[in-house]
């Protein structure tokens, strides 16, 4: 076990330490950071509130923050949490986002699709957006901040994930503008949209079996997917042609499923963007395809 055998007083050496925890314990990352030094400055800034600035490293750190970042950095090796569930809030394309456990932490590569405008298959600027499966609100509130004049409809699901996306409404200042819809899909949903968004359920029975203990943190409802983690996206398909504008879009998360997908819809003609930030498994559809080819579905 990682010992602390010196005085940890500022800034750089209460990460250096945190990070030491984290590398001797072998975590797994992928909940907004990929490696043991950026969860280390990660965990350390947010409890903290010093600035990311090199100028920040000889700042003094009071005993009780010290004393909570190393409890939480604790907590974090002992009981393989991501590190969001701990600090209950993360950063998500440079935007602050409440989480607590039970509501999948905000990841998804959709993001710098969205701070790139969807350029160029997005035409026009969208006046209603609908994100599907929405978790916490992130993509649809993120779409809020890129769309200045959109209307944003959530649609989720569990209970306590379209609690939090209201609180994440209200935390961004979007009341106004972004509703959030609690039901299954397109249960509630009405009207149109220019744009669907959706990072929904996909994965497959054999990646559930073998998820890493962060992952098995997260809820199942928002993970599984059946066993070729299509069960969500089949009806996304089926349905999203009746909800979106002639000239909409979808754009949809299906990550290690992409094969199957390919699979089962081999006359569909979806498109794969190249993903800013890393990652794949993002395909966009126009809605005329969309129309034309899942006409056969219903």
């Amino acid at each position: 076990m990682f010992l602390i055998d010196r005085i940890v007083t500022d800034l750089a050496s209460l990460i250096e330490t945190v990070h030491g925890m984290f590398d001797e314990a072998s975590l797994v990352y992928g909940h907004g950071t990929d490696n043991a030094w950026d969860e280390a400055v990660a965990l350390t800034l947010q409890v903290s509130g010093f600035a990311d600035d090199e100028n920040e490293l000889e700042r003094t750190v009071p005993d009780d923050v010290r004393a909570q970042v190393l409890a939480l950095a604790k907590r974090r090796v002992d009981e393989r949490l991501p590190l969001a569930y701990l600090t209950g809030r993360c950063q998500f394309a440079g935007l602050e986002f409440l989480v607590e456990p039970g509501v999948v932490v905000p990841r998804s590569p959709i993001a710098g699709l969205l701070l790139e405008a969807l350029r160029p298959w997005m035409k026009r600027p969208p006046l209603r957006v609908l994100d599907l499966c929405s978790g916490s609100g992130c993509l649809g509130i993120l779409a809020a901040y890129v769309f200045e004049e959109a209307e944003v409809v959530l649609a989720e699901l569990n209970p306590q994930a379209a609690a939090l996306a209201e609180k994440n409404v209200a935390l961004h200042g979007l009341t106004g503008r972004v509703s959030v819809c609690q039901g299954d899909l397109f249960e509630r949903v009405g009207g149109r949209f220019d744009l669907i968004l959706s990072n929904p359920p996909y994965v497959d029975g054999p990646d559930m079996a073998s998820l890493p203990d962060e992952y098995r943190a997260e809820p199942e409802l928002g993970l599984a997917a059946g066993a070729d983690g299509l069960d969500v996206v089949r009806r996304i398909l089926r349905d999203c042609g009746d909800y979106l504008n002639q000239n909409g879009l979808l754009v949809c998360e299906v990550g290690a499923s992409a094969p199957a997908l390919l699979r089962a819809y081999p006359a569909l003609p979806f498109v794969w963007p190249h993903l800013p930030a890393g990652g794949d498994g993002v395909f966009l559809l126009e809605a005329g395809a969309l129309g034309s080819h899942t006409a056969r579905l219903r």
